[in-house]
Order: structure tokens, then C-alpha cells, then sequence
């Protein structure tokens, strides 16, 4: 029983995250349904969450029955907020408990609770003598977020175990109280280097320039790449322009290729002026995230002599992400050009690149580019690519007779829409699709 309960609160954990992991692991449904056998209502509802999506998608919550109805709790116990006073010192037990899944569940519940009565019976906590509870509870206070716990997570710094000092300053980098960042700075020089790292995402979320030089100094020097690629992720937040030598640097010279991807992507959310020549460089970079990554900041940048280089990563590049990326990129550059490789990608293998391809030729509106997007046009198959290319056609000025005679004949009604709004002269579809490279990764 207890080894079920520990599989179902786990996933009950998951269903009470703001934004849930991705799981690698393969999931063992031998082993989910047989922990599930008996478990009790409350345990049976979070996993149930989680596994619906935490309300994502099609998960039926409008179902008239569902299999457990009647056994579960009513709709009011999802209400997290509003644990009563013996709930929540239920939850404040579980936080010393031994079994994992249980303390992960117990912070998970007092995350919600933004009562001060509760935030002052966890500070109490952080004196506990037990480690892994002095953690939990600087975890808590980081989802609550009390003022009051300034002063004592600045204190729980210092303490002796490592994962408190970690969890404190994740904590106050997300409170923002500026006492705190001089004594989190000082947590750089600390001997693990997951609290270097906690410590450094903590200094970009105050968002202080007077932190740059600092950051810069992490990001040239640490010896952990996983504090280097936070302390890029950390100047960016920040967006000084000082940063870009530091940033440029990294992204040529780092050997983990982590850490130039963070670089190139913290380059590109910020005022990139001054690293279109290290970006370009990392186009040839040996690793594709990173590829895929300065084509995307290119684009950002906008810098029209970035154009030849994005043209071949489009037409040429051997991963598919990073051709999409170069395709999307070029539709942001204001160029009036189409390069060749970005019509080559209207023959890419990848759906999504060519859809990205004719979504940025019909930002540019080569006319020169017509006859490719309409042989496109007559093979291709995808929804979504057709109808850019149709959109691409019309913002480059097509109107032969025969073009849009095909148009107007489609069997796709948003296609016959766009023709018709392209012979009265209007715009296809507005910026629609609008394509955009999958998301950066975040510490």
C-alpha cells in the first residue's frame, strides 16, 4: 500500500505543479493501475488530474460520468487556497515526513496558501533540525512568497547543508526584496555548484545592473557549465548592452554546447547590435541547438546582412529545426529578396520548414519567387503550407488568370477566401501563419 500510494502521489505531485514536467521515462501503467487499486479519494482525484493534462487539451472535465464519480471529492476540495487551519498543519506534518512524495505533496499544498498566519508558522520551520525539511520549507516560502521571510531565508543562506542554501536563495530571487541580493551574491563563491546556479538565477530575476560585471565574471570563469548557462540566462533578463562581449564570447568559445546555445539565445532577446558576426559564426556550429538557436536570434536582430547565411541554413542545413528556424528568421528581416535556399525549402521534406519557408516569402514578396510557390502550390499537401504558400502567391503579386482559377476552385474554403480577398485587394490571412521556432530553454 505504501508503495502505491508513493506512485500515485507522485503524480498527484505533477497535477499540483503550475507547469508540469516532461516525464522521459516511459510511464508504467502496470504499475499506475495497480497503485491505483484502493488509493484513497483525494490521492485518486490529484493523480486523475494529472493525468487529464492539468487542464490542457480534451481531458472531458464536462463528462457526465466519469469512472470514480461519487467516489471522489466534490468539485470545492480543488479550491487548494482555502485548506482549513487542520488541513494546513496536516500539510506543515508532511513537510518532516521521510517519505519523498509525501513531503513533495505537503510543500506543494502550503504553496497555495498566501495566508500570513501560515507564512509565519513555515519561517518558524526554517530553525527545524532537520535538513530536508528546512529545504522543503524555503521551497514553500519561494511558490508563497511572504515579505516576512526576508531576513530568516537570508539567514538560512548560511546554512551548514546545501540544499536549504540552494532552495533559500531560489526563494528570495523570487521575492525581489533588494536587502536580500548582496547576501545572494555572496553565494557565487559557494563550494556546490547547484547552489552557484540557484544563486545566479536569483540575481537575474532582481534584475539589478550593478550585477553585470558579476554575471559576466560567472559566465567567463565558472567552472560548472550549468552555472555558466544560467549566468547567460541571467544577463539577459538584465538586457545591458555592456553583457554583449561576455555573451559573444561564450557563444564562440564555450565548450559546452549548453552554454552557447543559452548565449545565443540571451543575445537574441536583448539589443543584439554589435553580435551579428558571432551569431552568423555559430550558424557553422558543430551542435544543432545551437545552430537552430542563432538563426532564431538573427532573426530577432533583423539585420538584413544576416540574409545569405539564414538562405543557406534554410536550404541547406542538415537538421530540420534549424532549417525552420533560418526560414522563419528571414521572413523578419525587411529583405525585398528571396535567397535561394529559402526557395529551395519550399522542397523540404519537413512540413513545418515549408510552411515556414512560404510564410516568409510572402513577407518579402519576391515576385521573382512566383514560379517556385506555384509549382509549390500544385504538390503540396499540408493544410498549413498550402495556405501560406496561397498566402505568399498573393503578397508577391500574383494574378494570372490560371493561378487564381485554381485558387478559386480549391477544396480548401480558407484557400477560396484568400483568392477572393486577393482579387479585391486585400491581404490574405494577415501575418497569418506565423511560424516560431520551439521554445528556448530557461534554467
Amino acid at each position: 500500500m505504501i508503495r502505491s500510494l508513493g506512485l500515485l502521489a507522485a503524480a498527484a505531485a505533477i497535477a499540483l505543479t503550475p507547469h508540469p514536467p516532461v516525464v522521459a521515462a516511459p510511464l508504467d501503467v502496470r504499475a499506475l493501475l495497480e497503485a491505483a487499486r484502493g488509493a484513497p479519494p483525494m490521492i485518486c482525484a490529484l493523480a486523475g488530474r494529472a493525468l487529464a493534462g492539468y487542464g490542457w487539451g480534451n481531458n472531458g472535465p464536462d463528462a457526465p460520468v466519469t469512472p470514480a464519480a461519487g467516489a471522489l471529492p466534490s468539485p470545492e476540495w480543488s479550491d487548494l487556497s482555502q485548506l482549513s487551519q487542520a488541513d494546513v498543519d496536516q500539510a506543515l506534518d508532511g513537510l518532516r515526513a521521510t517519505d519523498p512524495c509525501v513531503r513533495e505533496i505537503a510543500a506543494r499544498l502550503l504553496g497555495h496558501q498566501r495566508r500570513d498566519a501560515v507564512a509565519t508558522q513555515l519561517v518558524a520551520r526554517l530553525g527545524t533540525n532537520d535538513a530536508g525539511e528546512r529545504a522543503a520549507v524555503a521551497f514553500v516560502l519561494g511558490l508563497v512568497r511572504p515579505p516576512a521571510a526576508v531576513d530568516p531565508l537570508v539567514r538560512t543562506l548560511r546554512d551548514a547543508e546545501w540544499q536549504p542554501r540552494a532552495n533559500a536563495a531560489w526563494a528570495l530571487g523570487r521575492i525581489r526584496d533588494g536587502r536580500a541580493l548582496a547576501p545572494v551574491l555572496a553565494l557565487l563563491r559557494d563550494a556546490q555548484p547547484v547552489v552557484r546556479e540557484a544563486a545566479v538565477v536569483a540575481v537575474g530575476r532582481f534584475d539589478s545592473s550593478s550585477t553585470v560585471a558579476t554575471l559576466m565574471r560567472v559566465l567567463r570563469q565558472d567552472e560548472a557549465a550549468s552555472v555558466r548557462r544560467v549566468a547567460a540566462w541571467a544577463l539577459a533578463q538584465i538586457g545591458s548592452r555592456d553583457a554583449t562581449p561576455a555573451l559573444t564570447e561564450a557563444l564562440a568559445r564555450d565548450a559546452d554546447a549548453r552554454v552557447r546555445e543559452m548565449a545565443a539565445w540571451a543575445l537574441g532577446t536583448r539589443d543584439a547590435r554589435g553580435a551579428s558576426a558571432a551569431l552568423l559564426a555559430a550558424l557553422r556550429d558543430s551542435d544543432a541547438s545551437v545552430r537552430e538557436t542563432a538563426a532564431w536570434a538573427l532573426g530577432n536582430a533583423r539585420d538584413g546582412a544576416a540574409a545569405a547565411a539564414l538562405g543557406e541554413a534554410a536550404g541547406g542545413d542538415r537538421d530540420e529545426d534549424v532549417r525552420g528556424a533560418a526560414a522563419w528568421a528571414l521572413g523578419n528581416l525587411g529583405e525585398r529578396t528571396a535567397p535561394a535556399g529559402l526557395v529551395r525549402a519550399l522542397r523540404d521534406a519537413s512540413a513545418d520548414v515549408r510552411t515556414k519557408a512560404a510564410w516568409s516569402l510572402g513577407n518579402i514578396g519576391d515576385e521573382a519567387a512566383r514560379p517556385a510557390l506555384r509549382d509549390a502550390l500544385g504538390r503540396e499537401t499540408a493544410n498549413d503550407a498550402r495556405r501560406a504558400i496561397v498566402r505568399a502567391l498573393l503578397r508577391s503579386g500574383e494574378r494570372s488568370a490560371e493561378s487564381m482559377e485554381d485558387l478559386l476552385k480549391s477544396s480548401d474554403p480558407e484557400v477560396r477566401a484568400a483568392a477572393v480577398r486577393g482579387l479585391v485587394g486585400r491581404d490574405a490571412y494577415g501575418p497569418w501563419p506565423w511560424p516560431w521556432p520551439r521554445p528556448r530553454p530557461f534554467p
